[in-house]
């Protein structure tokens, strides 16, 4: 039977959950703008979200308990998850202008360029492209593994879900694990499944819009917007 009060905990994680990851740019503007700019599928950009939304609230919930084993008061905790978003915040900022001058200065030193194709009945022909973000041709080489997704998934996993920890310390003082674990089941599945429809809502949406000649700088667009998102976390608070 689940007590009055872990219902209402419940129902307030997975309000908080929302409007917590709602307000937060930072958990869906990066996913959007880096699945347009590389051309990720959707199933792939899905995933990525799915598995920095995880690693974002499992470090939080680590961290509980962390603190409930060593019996370190909540207020200690929130001061913990505090350096953890500047962290966050500065590692987002950092990887957006970082991105952000790479993709201006892929944009500006991108030429077309041709290749040489031979048949087996001997006839040759040349075409002339531009590669884009995760296209390549298979001349013998596999395409190098990005290490885009694993660089979210870090900020992600340092990124602090800061309104879980005083959520769950009431029934961790009660020595009720199962209202624990219900409490952040809530709280971590409404955040991470609004995540999900935020970026494919967005995705969706996008699909129908093209850059025209701007689809050179699409690199440097999302870096820009990842670093505009970061700036507005860590001096917004949002």
């Amino acid at each position: 039977m689940i007590s009055r009060e872990i219902l209402i905990l419940i129902g307030t994680a997975a309000s908080i959950g929302f409007i917590h990851t709602v307000l937060g740019p930072d958990h869906y503007l990066p996913f959007i703008v880096m699945s347009r700019a590389r051309q990720w599928p959707l199933a792939k950009t899905l995933f990525i979200s799915f598995l920095c939304g995880l690693g974002h609230v499992l470090s939080s919930v680590g961290l509980g308990f962390i603190g409930l084993a060593f019996g370190i008061a909540v207020s200690r905790l929130e001061g913990v998850e505090s350096t953890r978003g500047n962290v966050a915040a500065w590692l987002l900022i950092i990887f957006g202008f970082t991105y952000f001058i790479w993709g201006l200065d892929r944009a500006l030193k991108r030429k077309t360029h041709s290749h040489l194709h031979l048949h087996p009945q001997g006839e040759e022909h040349e075409h002339a492209h531009l590669h884009e973000a995760d296209h390549y041709h298979l001349h013998g080489q596999k395409q190098k593994p990005s290490l885009t997704p694993w660089i979210l998934f870090t900020i992600f996993v340092f990124g602090p879900c800061e309104p879980l920890i005083p959520l769950v310390m009431y029934p961790a003082a009660r020595h009720n694990l199962f209202g624990v674990a219900l409490v952040t089941a809530a709280f971590g599945l409404t955040t991470i499944l609004t995540m999900l429809s935020l970026i494919s809502l967005a995705s969706w949406g996008l699909s129908f819009f093209s850059l025209g000649r701007l689809e050179r700088y699409a690199h440097a667009l999302a870096g820009a917007m990842i670093f505009v998102s970061g700036l507005s976390v860590q001096f917004l608070g949002l």
